[in-house]
């Protein structure tokens, strides 16, 4: 009964000693020696705890909870760079660095020509009609020198707009016919990368119910960039 007894304690006390040796990984721990197998892997219980053993290995894991500070990778240095012309255009990437002052430049900082308006007024073009007329050539002939002379490179949009005598959509399409027309002279010149678009009346810069207003209006636009 006795030896019954003293094998009962013994079991006790052995399941004791397994707790108090092991016990499940606690949070508050920041260095942990955990219970290892004959592979190295940290023991878990059945509910996937990490153990921990005074004869484990003190290290830190992160399916234990542990937190692992990561490394940051250094930040990339800025590049210490200016726009000594005050173009827009920072050094590193200025092709021409000594533009003048005011100059409107393209993406390597070159300077392009400034845009261009071309007021169409009843001499210049016919009734119904986009055949340019010899003052519209000269100013789109002095444009297009302009352009080829410049050191930059330019895109060029052909703008047309008309006044608001007549029907929307035939104002739109004549608005068309005769921004085409300029465009075509201007490649004939030479000027390449060439957008054509039309607005028709939609986009009036004076009153159209004067003569003088309506003047205005009829007129093409060139805008470099």
């Amino acid at each position: 009964m006795f030896k019954d007894a003293n094998k009962k304690i013994a079991t006790v006390a052995a399941a004791v000693g397994l707790i108090m040796g092991s016990t499940v990984a606690s949070a508050e721990d920041p260095m942990r020696a955990y219970a290892q197998d004959a592979e190295k892997s940290v023991v878990t219980n059945a509910y996937g705890e990490c153990w921990q053993s005074k004869g484990g290995v003190k290290q830190l894991v992160e399916k234990c909870g542990d937190v692992i500070a990561k490394e940051e990778p250094a930040p990339t240095p800025v590049p210490v760079d200016g726009d000594d012309d005050n173009d827009g255009v920072p050094n590193s990437r200025d092709k021409c660095p000594n533009t003048r002052a005011g100059a409107t430049v393209d993406a390597d900082g070159c300077e392009i020509t400034e845009n261009l308006t071309i007021n169409l007024v009843v001499e210049e073009f016919d009734f119904d009609s986009a055949v340019l007329k010899p003052e519209m050539k000269a100013a789109l002939e002095d444009f297009a020198d302009k352009v080829k002379a410049s050191p930059g490179h330019e895109s060029v949009t052909v703008i047309g707009h008309t006044d608001s005598t007549g029907p929307e959509a035939y104002n739109l399409k004549l608005s068309e016919r005769r921004a085409q027309a300029a465009a075509d002279y201007l490649e004939s010149l030479g000027i390449d990368s060439i957008t054509v678009k039309g607005m028709g009346e939609s986009q009036p810069i004076a009153d159209n119910s004067t003569r003088e207003g309506r003047a205005q209006n009829r007129r093409i636009e060139i805008t470099t960039h």
